[in-house]
């Protein structure tokens, strides 16, 4: 089966839906003109032999022409970064009793990952004047809702998948009644560790963030689009509905991670509006990517099972466009992205630039 579509990446999809607020000052603040990457494809059912080829790091990169990215020692600052937020959630999640549901949500929250949306989250506060400090109860809470999806989406009435980031998955060492309940705890606790924990932030935008953490995690964000993405196994689904699908299971938290972020450290509407814009490109990207991964690498490569939406029949970008149009999908995507950080200071955006090409460019 072949289908035809055309993606406006984000000046005519589902990302596009959501406009800046009526800002009196737009007009004498500079912001650089969206652009569109209109995308005339014939995108055709392809057999798994087609999809199998090696992705190297450079490919997305190199499908269009970026300007070269800021100096600035990512993986230190990644390094850095990670490590202080995994300090935090170690303290934050402590051993008590009941023992057995704070080891289950211990085993998952601590089992390593890049801590990508925690990353996220105090890189924006920082591009906007913010620091480390009042954005890591934010950062936290993010890693804790994502640890949840994880631990739910594996289990056995949903993905049941029996590895992740490299270990046996939550129900498979607690079972599946305790995994349920460490997500359920883990979920009600981030939003607990931001109202506790954000003191020195004002009220007003503390509960800002929280909003949008709970937008990005409800029925309007992550578990929409879990739902749809469950409700269209085996079934045809268009680029569009596919978009739309991801927008909402993985866009949506990583667009509150940046926002949040954002938030606390005090940008104002614009400043937010833009690093919005910026986060739904790299969040949609970042599932391109995944989509990539999943069929050009091993299980072992990805810490968790290969292969997997190609035996349960997902639509998946490399399925519906074939592997090189995902490519330059996830390519238009990155330089989206990195027009929308041209409005800030680039000193001060160089992690969100880097961020969004470790995204395009990971591995794993």
């Amino acid at each position: 089966m072949a289908i035809s579509a055309t993606i406006h990446s984000y000046c005519n999809s589902v990302l596009h839906n959501y406009p800046i607020s009526d800002f009196k000052t737009l007009s004498k603040i500079r912001v650089l003109p969206l652009k569109e990457f209109p995308m005339k494809i014939k995108a055709s059912y392809a057999a798994h032999s087609a999809l199998v080829q090696p992705l190297q790091a450079e490919e997305i990169v190199k499908q269009v022409i970026i300007p070269p990215l800021p100096i600035f020692q990512f993986e230190e600052y990644m390094t850095s970064k990670a490590k202080r937020v995994n300090k935090a959630l170690d303290e934050t999640v402590q051993l008590r009793h009941p023992a057995k549901i704070h080891e289950a949500m211990r085993y998952s929250l601590l089992a390593g990952g890049k801590r990508v949306r925690p990353v996220l989250c105090i890189a924006s506060c920082e591009l906007v004047g913010g620091d480390e400090s009042s954005a890591m109860p934010v950062a936290c809470a993010l890693e804790m809702i994502h640890t949840m999806s994880l631990v739910h989406d594996d289990l056995p009435c949903m993905d049941n998948d029996d590895f992740r980031r490299g270990k046996p998955t939550n129900h498979k060492v607690f079972g599946e009644d305790t995994a349920i309940l460490a997500g359920d705890a883990l979920l009600s606790l981030a939003f607990e560790h931001v109202a506790a924990k954000s003191t020195k932030i004002s009220p007003g935008r503390v509960v800002r963030a929280i909003a949008e953490l709970g937008l990005a995690v409800g029925s309007e964000g992550l578990v929409a689009g879990e739902i749809m993405d469950i409700d269209s196994e085996g079934k045809d689904v268009s680029l569009n509905e596919l978009e739309n699908i991801h927008v909402h299971k993985t866009a949506k938290l990583l667009e509150a991670a940046v926002v949040c972020g954002a938030i606390i450290g005090g940008g104002n509407m614009i400043e937010v509006e833009r690093v919005r814009k910026y986060a739904r490109c790299i969040g949609l990207l970042f599932q391109v990517v995944d989509d990539i991964l999943d069929v050009t690498k091993s299980s072992k490569e990805l810490g968790k099972t290969a292969g997997k939406d190609l035996v349960s029949d997902k639509a998946t970008y490399p399925k519906l466009m074939g592997i090189e149009n995902a490519r330059k999908f996830a390519g238009d995507l990155l330089a989206q992205a990195t027009e929308e950080l041209a409005y800030f200071e680039v000193a001060r955006a160089a992690p969100l630039y880097h961020l969004a090409y470790y995204i395009a460019s990971r591995q794993h």
